[in-house]
C-alpha cells in the first residue's frame, strides 16, 4: 500500500525530531564533558553559597546569642524552615549562573553561539539544550544543601520528607530555573549582566520566601500578592511541603500550576530571544 501524504508528513517529522534530540543530547554531553574537566571550580562553586547560608544563620548566629527566632525552639523552627529556601535558592542561583552567564561569552567574544547555530537543529532545540544543562546543574546544586544541613547547624534540622512531592518538584524547578537564566542570557545585553544581580537576582531572593513561609506575608497584603510574580515563591513553598510538616506552605496544586506556567512562558520568551540574537 502506498503511503497517504499525511503518513509521509507523520514520518518526516518523527525523523527529524528523532535527530533533533541527538543533536540536542550531543550538545548536551559535550557540555557535561566541559563541565567535567572544571569540576573542581564547579563544586566550589555550588557548595559556597548554600554553605554561607547555614553556617551563618544555623551555626554563627546560634553560638553569639543571636540566633534567629528567639532562641531554644524557635531556632529549631528557623533552621528547619531556612533548609527549603536555601535548597531553593541554590536551584535558581545556579542555573542562572550555569546559564545567562556563559551566554554572555558565547554571544560576545568567544561567538560559539555561532557554531551551535550551524547544527541541524531550530532555535528551539538550542534552548532546549540550554535549559537541560542548567537544570542538571541546577538540581546537584539542590543536593548539596542537604550533606550541608545535617552537619553544619548548631541546632537540630528536623526533616520529614514527602519523596513523591521532592522527586517531582525538584526537577521542576530546576527547569524553570533553566528558563529563567536563559530568558536573562537572551534578552539582556551583554554590557548589562553585571545589572543581573542588581535588579533580578536580590529582589528574588529577598522576596522569595527564602527566609519565611509566603504566608507570614500576611500582615503586609500588597507585597504577599506582588511576590507572587517570583518563582521562586512557589518553588520554596513546594520544597517546604516536600521536607518539613508542620511549616504553612502554599497549596500544592496552585504550586505545580504556577512552575508549569512559569515554564511555558519563560521557555517562550526565551527562545523567542534566543531566535532573535541568533539570526541577528
Amino acid at each position: 500500500m502506498k503511503e497517504t501524504m499525511s503518513q509521509v508528513v507523520v514520518r518526516d517529522r518523527s525523523v527529524s525530531l528523532l535527530m533533533y534530540a541527538r543533536v540536542i543530547f550531543a550538545l548536551l554531553g559535550r557540555d557535561l564533558a566541559v563541565l567535567k574537566k572544571t569540576a573542581a571550580f564547579f563544586v566550589i562553586r555550588v557548595i559556597m553559597q548554600p554553605f554561607l547560608f547555614v553556617f551563618v544563620f544555623t551555626y554563627v548566629f546560634p553560638k553569639i546569642g543571636q540566633g534567629v527566632g528567639g532562641g531554644g525552639s524557635k531556632e529549631v523552627e528557623f533552621s528547619t524552615l531556612l533548609v527549603a529556601g536555601v535548597v531553593g535558592i541554590s536551584i535558581i542561583f545556579q542555573a542562572i549562573q550555569a546559564v545567562a552567564l556563559p551566554l554572555v561569552q558565547e554571544f560576545g567574544f568567544t561567538k560559539e553561539i555561532e557554531d551551535r547555530a550551524l547544527a541541524p537543529m531550530p532555535a528551539w532545540g538550542l534552548a532546549v539544550e540550554k535549559i537541560l544543562s542548567g537544570a542538571i546543574q541546577a538540581i546537584f546544586a539542590g543536593i548539596v544543601v542537604f550533606p550541608i544541613v545535617l552537619f553544619v547547624p548548631a541546632t537540630a534540622v528536623h526533616l520529614q520528607i514527602n519523596w513523591i512531592l521532592l522527586i517531582t518538584l525538584v526537577p521542576l524547578a530546576a527547569i524553570v530555573s533553566g528558563t529563567l537564566g536563559l530568558t536573562i542570557g537572551t534578552w539582556i545585553p551583554p554590557t548589562q549582566v553585571p545589572l543581573i544581580f542588581a535588579i533580578i537576582v536580590l529582589p528574588i531572593t529577598f522576596l522569595g520566601a527564602v527566609y519565611y513561609p509566603w504566608a507570614s506575608l500576611t500582615p503586609i497584603p500588597w507585597l504577599k500578592d506582588i511576590v507572587l510574580v517570583n518563582p521562586l515563591v512557589y518553588i520554596n513553598e513546594g520544597l517546604r511541603a516536600a521536607l518539613t510538616t508542620g511549616v504553612p506552605h502554599m497549596n500544592m496544586t496552585y504550586v505545580y500550576i504556577a512552575l508549569l506556567v512559569f515554564t511555558i512562558l519563560l521557555g517562550a520568551v526565551s527562545i523567542k530571544g534566543l531566535q532573535k540574537r541568533v539570526v541577528g
